[in-house]
């Protein structure tokens, strides 16, 4: 091989190898400027890259979201500025490299630094910059910016350690105490497991296993129902298995929420927030081809997602309803036996997946998303039909938006009361507190912050 050819093959693989550096930087940068979703981003550039690249983007962007209070703490002692003052691009790569120095210990310093500069001269709004990227990431390896001492003001030093806003803090520790948060902060900063949901419409857990394998699927832990799957390795949405919707990708949490309203077989159920899909095909699972679902909800798009997972999926028993259920009722009063509310919130149980949420929810937003969860609950629950059953959860653990909204509901309407028939299910034995209500926590097990509780109507 000449040694134009061998410098070309080195340069094809460093291409290779900032081309997903390049699509985190982008990301980031557009998460910090135009307030998009990491997740939603996320899933429209992975399916371009090979599996271990998708693992190491997804790791950057949201690694990076998580620890960005710390970051930006350390950052203008290292750059000398303001970080207003920074190029937008610049700084999207500085943070992405410092994330690297300080939380990541299989890529090496000088790899780190290297890249930072590389990325920089090659994003031309930030090129100009390039030099300035290199001064501070090489810097960055000699030199880190003084923690404060916890024993000023320990919240503050809880919010600048664990990166949470300090307001999150005050509420995290009120409700939990002081080491409790500090497990919750530290798992929320992790990596979510990856979790998926077989759909046993399509054959038996062994079958589909076998299928998953086949395709070069890492398959992990048992879930706590028989078609839950927690993986070694992320999903591979480019299989076959993918294709034929032998699998959906969910949460256990989320996946639980539908098993605690355990319709029969047969039965009418009505979802009622239900985009993206995910619950309303659980549910069109459970009840079987002789039930049927009834998915409504007032986003349009959100349930044209869910049409399209419902065909990916082979279920034919769903139908779409577009309807605002905190302004009105869409159906029939006390005419279902099984309704499902798993109602809009502020999503602080889910930070390991949506990081950028912590720097932007404001500390009235519990009792703003409680008011609405409050008129949907409501009106979801006026379908239920004497001696039928409503499940209100939210992927939250404010307490103003869980059992603080059921408590409020209990008081207004005496014909429910909490089921407590759940009590001695296995898969719910340490997540039920006292009065019934499900309460999850991503220090606890690995799931994901929810709180439910399942209702019935005298």
């Amino acid at each position: 091989m000449s040694e134009e050819q061998t410098k070309a093959k080195v340069r094809a693989r460093t291409d290779e190898g900032l081309a997903s550096r390049m699509a985190a930087v982008e990301i980031l940068y557009r998460v910090d400027q135009e307030s998009a979703y990491a997740d939603v981003l996320l899933g429209g550039r992975l399916p371009d890259f090979a599996p271990a690249d998708r693992r190491l983007i997804t790791r950057l962007v949201l690694g990076t979201l998580a620890w960005q209070r710390r970051l930006d703490f350390e950052l203008p002692h290292l750059t000398g500025r303001k970080l207003a003052g920074i190029q937008p691009e610049a700084l999207a790569i500085m943070r992405m490299g410092l994330f690297q120095l300080r939380f990541l210990d299989r890529i090496p310093q000088h790899a780190v630094v290297d890249t930072a500069v590389s990325l920089a001269k090659r994003i031309p709004a930030a090129r100009k910059a390039s030099g300035f990227v290199n001064a501070v990431m090489r810097r960055a390896t000699r030199e880190t910016a003084p923690m404060p001492a916890r024993e000023s003001n320990e919240k503050s030093y809880l919010a600048l350690a664990y990166s949470h806003p300090r307001w999150m803090v005050e509420r995290f520790v009120d409700w939990f105490g002081v080491e409790n948060a500090e497990r919750m902060m530290t798992a929320n900063n992790d990596a979510a497991p990856n979790v998926i949901r077989l759909n046993l419409a399509r054959g038996s857990r062994a079958e589909i296993i076998e299928k998953l394998t086949e395709d070069g699927f890492e398959i992990g832990t048992p879930g706590r129902a028989p078609e839950t799957i927690v993986l070694s390795g992320a999903p591979h949405f480019e299989s076959r298995a993918y294709r034929e919707g032998l699998f959906h990708a969910q949460s256990e949490a989320s996946q639980m929420v539908v098993r605690m309203l355990a319709p029969r077989a047969g039965a009418t159920v009505v979802d009622c927030a239900a985009a993206p899909g995910g619950k309303a095909t659980h549910l069109a699972e459970m009840v079987g081809e002789r039930g049927r679902v009834i998915a409504v909800d007032l986003n349009f798009n959100g349930l044209k997602n869910a049409r399209d997972l419902s065909r990916r999926l082979r279920h034919r028993n769903l139908e779409f309803v577009c309807a605002d259920l905190a302004v009105s009722l869409p159906l029939a009063p006390s005419s279902v036996e099984y309704v499902l509310l798993d109602a809009p919130c502020t999503g602080l149980g889910t930070l390991r997946e949506h990081p950028e949420i912590k720097w932007r929810l404001k500390p009235t937003d519990s009792a703003r998303m409680a008011a609405i969860q409050s008129q949907m609950l409501d009106h979801a629950s006026a379908l239920v039909r004497p001696g039928g059953t409503i499940v209100y959860s939210v992927c939250s653990i404010a307490l103003e938006e869980g059992e603080s909204v059921v408590d409020g509901f209990l008081a207004g309407h005496a014909d429910f009361a909490i089921d407590h028939g759940l009590v001695g299910r296995d898969e719910f034995k340490d997540v039920l507190d006292a009065r019934g209500f499900m309460k999850t926590r991503p220090d606890l097990g690995g799931l994901d912050g929810f709180f439910a509780a399942r209702l019935i109507r005298r």
